[in-house]
């Protein structure tokens, strides 16, 4: 008999001997979790037109019928949210050489995401990060699973934490950083509203992270919804970083993240965002009204691609006029750019955080432990929402 033979049959009587039974073990599953150990180590950046590829067809961003939670430690919770908490988590039983390979798994427990009415939303995400899965500057969604009552998403994990926090630590960024982090939204931009016809709906500081090289991950896509060249008129996002046609409710469309885009390079220069109130209906009126106002130290080129993008006239908004993001990118202010070095991450990252290890999560808050107590996902929610689940 051929040694290899010998070895697995002897590994599965091992199995059952030790209780684990040979109805766990599943070639598939394993076979999964070999690719995911594989993708982490490797993590090669996906050319646009790769990315693109149906998810079936790309080593990320499927939904797996085999991954279970068991297939993972819980290392330590990364946040919380209303109806989800991310983990740090490894493959469980790993092989030695995996133990540095780490993951963020967020997962989100199907009757809070129906009890807060975020089943549309929640679906979005998921099939947003499926279609953008592999963007060096979107977090990857390597794969999606459920099981009875639970909904689970594995992200690549960002061990730097959030840009917000080295935002208020450095109090601005000079020019040379600010052009860096905002060349790559400009790539991130660039591929959700051309290649996948997706607004974002929520830039801000808070929901972009610094990966262990220091380059910037765009997460929660909650928000994010395929708008193609329709207009939608749902409210969302964050009261400084509204586009005027959000507020009017006059229906809007991608034009939106070239707005926030403009108030975030503008934070990123200046330590705020331009329009600041206390009371959110102040700083509405102020956005409405969209006069922006530069500090003197402010470089022209700065003050015009700012100016540029918040355009209250949508007509008129850098980004969303003829040429759309290649406007963007041939603004003088990225003169010294080279978008292609960009995309493949040849340059080296502002900002690398110092880490000790993979797993490092010195970036990151403590979080209370979670809840015992737990509303069952009953039978008639099965039938009324499995449905609505269906794509994880």
């Amino acid at each position: 008999m051929a040694p290899a033979i010998v070895q697995n049959i002897s590994s599965r009587l091992h199995r059952m001997s030790t209780g684990g039974g040979d109805k766990d073990y599943n070639p598939q599953r394993e076979d999964e979790k070999a690719k995911l150990a594989e993708w982490e180590a490797e993590k090669r950046t996906l050319e646009p037109s790769e990315v693109a590829q149906n998810p079936g067809q790309k080593p990320v961003g499927h939904s797996s019928k085999y991954l279970r939670k068991e297939d993972f430690d819980l290392v330590k919770t990364l946040g919380t949210g209303t109806f989800a908490r991310v983990w740090l988590v490894k493959i469980a039983n790993r092989k030695k050489e995996d133990n540095n390979k780490v993951f963020a798994l967020k997962i989100l427990r199907k009757v809070d995401v129906i009890r807060l009415k975020q089943v549309e939303h929640v679906r979005n995400e998921r099939n947003v990060l499926a279609a953008v899965a592999g963007h060096p500057f979107i977090t990857t969604m390597v794969a999606s699973f459920q099981d009875n009552d639970t909904l689970y998403m594995l992200l690549d994990y960002c061990p730097g934490g959030e840009v917000f926090s080295y935002l208020r630590r450095a109090r601005r960024f000079n020019e040379a950083t600010s052009q860096f982090y905002a060349a790559e939204i400009v790539l991130i931009l660039e591929f959700l509203h051309d290649r996948q016809g997706v607004a974002y709906r929520d830039m801000k500081p808070e929901n972009i992270l610094i990966d262990a090289q220091g380059h910037l991950k765009l997460v929660d896509f909650g928000f994010a919804k395929k708008v193609d060249n329709r207009e939608t008129y749902t409210l969302c996002g964050t009261p400084e970083y509204l586009a005027p046609e959000v507020i009017r409710n006059t229906g809007h469309g991608t034009a939106v993240d070239w707005w926030a885009f403009g108030i975030l390079i503008y934070e990123f220069l200046v330590g705020q965002p331009p329009f600041w109130d206390q009371n959110p209906m102040k700083i509405y009126e102020q956005i409405v009204e969209g006069k922006v106002r530069y500090p003197s130290a402010m470089s022209e080129d700065a003050r015009d691609i700012i100016g540029g993008l918040c355009t209250v006239d949508v007509s008129k908004r850098l980004g969303n006029v003829k040429g759309g993001s290649a406007t963007v990118k041939a603004h003088p202010w990225f003169k010294n750019i080279d978008w292609d070095a960009v995309y493949h991450r040849k340059m080296q990252g502002p900002i690398v955080p110092h880490l000790k290890s993979a797993d490092d999560t010195r970036n990151f808050d403590e979080y209370d432990a979670e809840p015992v107590h737990r509303d069952p996902y009953t039978k008639e929610l099965q039938e009324k929402y499995d449905k609505s689940f269906a794509d994880f």
